[in-house]
């Protein structure tokens, strides 16, 4: 029996826009369950990517940045919103935020991960790609905010992973990038897809777009 998160569609009442926000939108849905009726509060989000990038040594790229819902510097992976629009690639979404993050391009990528960050009280969908065969970019950008004194460290594989399983880490991108690479690397990175693999969990994103946040994006 295939073990599988299967799409499931029940009919809509009216939807209400809650909150316009500046990144996302907080929408509340009617939903013909069954014999009942609920309503139903969420995050309506553009969904995002996120990029694992490691070198000849193995190690990764982990990127340190302040979050201020949690008021924590978080270690996290090079990541970003699909805000081009729903027909954005997600491919050339994650490259450009590995350029405009690490500074750094890639040769060979592949898709890694898809996952639902917060399945019931969000629609955001995130893709980590893996990305291989580095180099600088010639690109330059203007960070600011929060992305304006980003930390990079490489680190080994093996090194992350101890703190993850240590409990020293909790960004959920950084900590299924993580374990989904070092248990593919066991596997012979055999069940890496490719980069282009059809994405059946991203949004369609909000109805109503949201305001553009000044100082970059928020993944």
């Amino acid at each position: 029996m295939t073990l599988r998160d299967e799409p499931e569609h029940h009919e809509l009442g009216a939807r209400t826009l809650l909150h316009r926000g500046w990144v996302w939108n907080l929408v509340d849905d009617e939903v013909h369950y069954g014999d009942a009726t609920m309503h139903r509060e969420y995050v309506d989000h553009t969904s995002a990517v996120a990029v694992l990038a490691i070198n000849e040594r193995d190690e990764v790229l982990l990127i340190s940045q302040y979050r201020h819902p949690v008021r924590a510097r978080n270690w996290e992976i090079p990541a970003g919103l699909l805000d081009g629009g729903p027909d954005e690639s997600p491919l050339v979404a994650a490259q450009r935020e590995l350029a405009e993050e690490a500074q750094l391009e890639a040769d060979r990528w592949w898709l890694l991960h898809d996952f639902w960050n917060s399945p019931g009280g969000s629609n955001e969908s995130i893709r980590i790609f893996l990305a291989r065969d580095l180099r600088t970019s010639p690109l330059e950008f203007d960070r600011k905010l929060e992305e304006a004194d980003i930390e990079t460290r490489w680190v080994a594989l093996d090194d992350a992973v101890d703190a993850v399983l240590a409990g020293d880490l909790h960004n959920p991108a950084l900590l299924q990038a993580l374990l989904v690479a070092n248990e593919s690397r066991r596997r012979g990175w055999a069940n890496l897809r490719d980069a282009a693999t059809p994405w059946p969990t991203r949004s369609p994103g909000p109805e109503v777009t949201p305001r553009a946040l000044e100082g970059g994006r928020r993944a």
